[in-house]
């Protein structure tokens, strides 16, 4: 596997309303596998984006293994950073429906 990214967002969990993502679960790239999930607060991963760290959606496929997805992208819309694969113009996150955990 070549390396992606700095990071993968394979699942996302959503505010209350289910307006927001809140928190994310985002593995580390190590270009030789996947690492380990762990969860993050939406706004820990709006920060690290718009510090220069990558992130890309990843899925699993029939067999078991992650397939990558989109790139992921810090959209503002009216002063507030989204997470978006997708540049729609819309105020709220975008993160190709992911699974929720």
């Amino acid at each position: 596997m070549a390396k992606w990214a700095d990071y993968l967002i394979s699942a996302v969990r959503y505010n209350s309303d289910h307006t927001h993502i809140d928190q994310v679960r985002a593995h580390e790239d190590t270009g030789d596998s996947v690492g380990e999930g762990k969860v993050y607060a939406r706004q820990t991963i709006v920060d690290a984006i718009k510090n220069g760290t990558t992130f890309v959606t990843i899925y699993k496929n029939s067999s078991g293994n992650y397939d990558k997805g989109q790139k992921v992208y810090v959209i503002t819309v009216k002063g507030v950073g989204y997470l978006k694969t997708v540049d729609n113009g819309k105020e709220e996150d975008n993160l190709e429906n992911l699974p929720e955990f």
